[in-house]
């Protein structure tokens, strides 16, 4: 067909091509608009809350600060230098030196000399500090425990890979 103007004229809607939607100016929006919501993404979505809600809840019951359970939880991977902390913190060494001063005080860190540099220093886990993470998790960590138990290996290597597709798409965002 030719329109008036000389120019090919849209083809008329019909079953099987109907009129094609406007370009929308939201396609985020309209993206999640029609986002297919299954059992497992809701499920997905409402672990990623919980995780979210697990550190402050953690650390009020531990009265300790957002910062201290983070640095435990660091610190039970092996000693750090306290630059390294301030990293993983996102804070100031001044602000990490103070942390690291109230963990102390509590008997939960302590500062030790560099095994292979003596000017440096180390943050390292004392006992009681890790048994005061341990102590608020080892119910989830059972609790974790029993529901994985209840899975067949094929059904772990499902579930494993589930997770690891997720981790992977939440990875594109950091």
């Amino acid at each position: 067909m030719v329109s008036d103007s000389g120019k090919a004229a849209p083809e008329p809607p019909t079953p099987e091509r109907p009129t094609p939607e406007p370009p929308t100016e939201r396609p985020h929006t309209a993206y999640v608009e029609q986002w297919r919501r299954t059992e497992s993404l809701r499920a997905l979505k409402e672990l990623i809350d919980v995780s979210a809600a697990v550190p402050p809840a953690v650390a009020a019951r531990a009265a300790l600060t957002h910062h201290e359970l983070t640095t435990l939880e660091h610190l039970m991977r092996g000693p750090v230098g306290p630059v390294e902390l301030a990293r993983v913190l996102r804070v100031t060494s001044a602000a990490s030196s103070g942390i690291v001063d109230r963990l102390c005080a509590r008997g939960h860190v302590v500062r030790e000399p560099h095994p292979s540099d003596g000017r440096r220093t180390q943050v390292v886990l004392t006992p009681s500090g890790r048994e005061e993470v341990l102590g608020h998790l080892v119910p989830m960590f059972a609790a974790l425990d029993a529901l994985d138990s209840r899975l067949s290996e094929g059904e772990r290597r499902v579930v494993a890979d589930y997770l690891r597709g997720a981790i992977d798409a939440m990875h594109r965002l950091l």
